[in-house]
């Protein structure tokens, strides 16, 4: 069983910035593609930013030029550096992996960004 675990969401006013991280309970490379996606009240889980098979990086473009997503094999980890961040991106954040065979998602790490 795959274990993913965010840590770093929290209270941040516009503008600001905030890490996100991801430990995974395995090695990175057993993944096809891992990444973060968010969900706010009342809206569907969307794609934020995620390495996908091949080596490919793919970002929302309502984050292109703020978020940076970045990825640590010796520690198992993915990062999502959140720059200039504005009300809009308030919401839970969560880490997903995907294998050949399963999707596996974390618990979330709640973003609320104030005006």
């Amino acid at each position: 069983q795959v274990q993913l675990v965010e840590s770093g969401g929290g209270l941040v006013q516009a503008g600001g910035s905030l890490r996100l991280s991801c430990a995974a309970s395995r090695s990175l490379f057993t993944f096809n593609a891992i990444g973060w996606y968010r969900q706010a009240p009342g809206k569907e889980r969307e794609l934020v930013a995620v390495f996908s098979k091949g080596g490919s990086t793919n970002y929302a473009d309502f984050v292109k030029g703020r978020f940076i997503i970045s990825r640590d094999y010796a520690k198992n980890t993915v990062s999502l550096q959140m720059n200039s961040l504005k009300p809009e991106d308030t919401a839970a954040y969560y880490c997903k992996a995907s294998d050949p065979w399963l999707d596996y998602w974390g618990q979330g790490t709640q973003v609320t960004v104030s005006s």
